[in-house]
């Protein structure tokens, strides 16, 4: 079974800008449109823009306007880690 955190941030207008605060660790944030939000929940290949972030806030950018999501995992390693997402209004 996967474990993972999700935010769904509904509708995003390109060149906005999403914070994602982490705590106690570090993680994979993945930022993906709807389409590819239902492919990483089936385990299919899928695009997304983010990565292995090790900064306490990172930011993410939107590239085009859209149904958006977040998702942080630990990529298979034990341990937790709490996370925060603000969508920042343009």
């Amino acid at each position: 079974m996967m474990k993972f955190t999700h935010y769904d941030l509904n509708l995003c207008e390109r060149g906005q800008k999403v914070e994602v605060t982490l705590k106690n660790n570090t993680a994979n944030v993945l930022l993906l449109d709807d389409s590819n939000f239902q492919k990483y929940k089936k385990r299919r290949d899928y695009k997304y823009n983010g990565g292995h972030m090790t900064d306490t806030v990172s930011m993410l950018l939107i590239p085009y306007s859209g149904h958006w999501h977040v998702v942080v995992d630990r990529g298979g390693y034990s341990g937790t880690v709490q996370s925060s997402v603000r969508v920042i209004p343009l």
